[in-house]
């Protein structure tokens, strides 16, 4: 009986209990990220079920075709657009509408309730708006008039990647205000009294006690927006009819798509995969690292 509690700790209820949540983990999630790393070495392509192919070792030789390959560049300056847009503007938004939230007394719940719909509306269900108000002759550019870009923002190379970073920061932004609310709650209101005290204003409230209060929050929404954008695929491949004009809004994983399903050369689309994945975990790191500074 010793040997098992040795094996499973001190509680190995816990760990029969996470066990199915484990494996599933490793079936969805683990698995596939070491099959498609064995798939980017091999030159490997699809075969229908059961039959005998030869799919050898090619070493390097996808990445090198990856990296040899133009769209690909293109791709990762388009997602970098995207992330200099979507990434400031989900940070600032979200601190700010849940600073003026956590102060609201009436109508608390339907506010908070309103900036979270968007967040968990599907996003084929909201690319018809933002279809109509962005079109030709939709609203905004009947708003604008004579400054109304020519052409329209998205058919545009340099306007598609920002209109769709709006529309994923729009929509995500609920989630990221109730985690800024969640970490208002442990900044100790005497600071802000001591503030008031000392005749500073909610402007400087904000940036003496707010800002510094939430960092670990604001750290948290920085790498899940990161990731967010990383794994942007369904936005350009609605909004643009899959990465148009030109490859102007072709983000990583659409490419990853396009080489792997609609192409057939899911070798490729691996390299590209373990590229993204590799570039992603390096900055979960630097995020990590960050953290343990400041808690330490």
């Amino acid at each position: 009986m010793a040997k098992p509690r040795r094996l499973l700790g001190e509680h190995p209820h816990g760990v029969l209990f996470a066990a199915p949540y484990v494996a599933f983990v490793v079936l969805v999630f683990a698995w596939p990220i070491v099959f498609a790393v064995w798939m980017s070495f091999q030159d490997y392509f699809f075969a229908a079920p059961g039959a005998v192919v030869d799919r050898p070792f090619v070493g390097f030789d996808n990445y090198a075709t990856v990296l040899a390959d133009p769209d690909v560049w293109e791709s990762f300056r388009n997602v970098g657009v995207f992330l200099v847009i979507n990434v400031p503007l989900t940070v600032v938004l979200s601190i700010v509408l849940a600073t003026a939230l956590d102060r609201v007394v009436h109508a608390r719940t339907f506010f908070r309730v309103s900036y979270y719909v968007p967040y968990v509306t599907a996003s084929v269900a909201v690319v018809a708006v933002w279809l109509f108000l962005f079109s030709r002759g939709g609203l905004v550019n009947n708003l604008l008039g004579p400054l109304a870009p020519d052409p329209s923002w998205l058919v545009n190379g340099a306007l598609a990647m920002p209109v769709i970073a709006l529309f994923v920061t729009w929509k995500g932004l609920g989630f990221y205000i109730l985690l800024y609310l969640a970490a208002l709650q442990n900044v100790p209101k005497e600071l802000h009294e001591s503030v008031s005290v000392d005749g500073g204003g909610r402007v400087r409230q904000f940036f003496s006690v707010t800002v510094p209060g939430v960092r670990p929050a604001t750290l948290l929404v920085v790498l899940l927006a990161t990731i967010t954008g990383a794994n942007l695929f369904t936005e350009p491949y609605l909004l643009t009819g899959g990465g148009g004009p030109n490859g102007a809004s072709t983000s990583p994983v659409l490419l990853i798509y396009q080489r792997g399903i609609e192409q057939g050369n899911p070798d490729v689309a691996a390299a590209i995969g373990v590229i993204l994945m590799a570039l992603v975990l390096i900055i979960a790191a630097i995020q990590r690292r960050f953290v343990g500074g400041e808690e330490s």
